[in-house]
C-alpha cells in the first residue's frame, strides 16, 4: 500500500509500485526542502530527508502532520525563516533547512 509512515524512530514512504524509501531519525543528516512550480493541483511543496549513509525519504507536504513537523523543528538549528521562504515560493528550488553538524575530535 503506498503511502507515508511516520513513527518516533523513522519515516517511510512506500511508493505505488512497492518500492520503499526509509530514513532512521537517528541517522538523519540533512532536510531539504523542494518547491515545485507545477501549479496548485500538482504536489509542489516535498521534505526531503537523506540519512548518513544516504539514503533517504521524500515526504510531500500533503502528509507531513503536525508531529512530523514538530519533530522536524525541534532539530538543532532548524531554519524556519528557509522553510517560510520555501512556502511562500512556487519556483522551482531546492532549500536546505537543517544539516547535522559533525564534530570533529582533535
Amino acid at each position: 500500500m503506498a503511502g507515508v509512515e511516520i513513527n518516533d524512530t523513522y519515516v517511510r514512504r512506500t511508493l505505488a509500485n512497492g518500492r520503499v524509501e526509509e530514513v532512521a531519525w537517528t541517522e538523519l543528516a540533512e532536510v531539504r526542502i523542494i518547491t515545485a512550480a507545477d501549479g496548485p493541483f500538482a504536489g509542489d511543496v516535498f521534505f526531503v530527508l537523506i540519512g548518513s549513509t544516504g539514503k533517504g525519504c521524500v515526504v510531500p507536504y500533503s502528509a507531513a502532520d503536525t508531529a512530523f513537523l514538530t519533530k522536524l523543528q525541534a532539530l538543532p538549528g532548524f531554519d524556519n525563516a528557509k522553510v517560510s521562504e520555501a512556502m511562500g515560493g512556487s519556483a522551482d528550488r531546492h532549500f536546505r533547512v537543517w544539516q547535522r553538524t559533525i564534530h570533529h575530535v582533535n
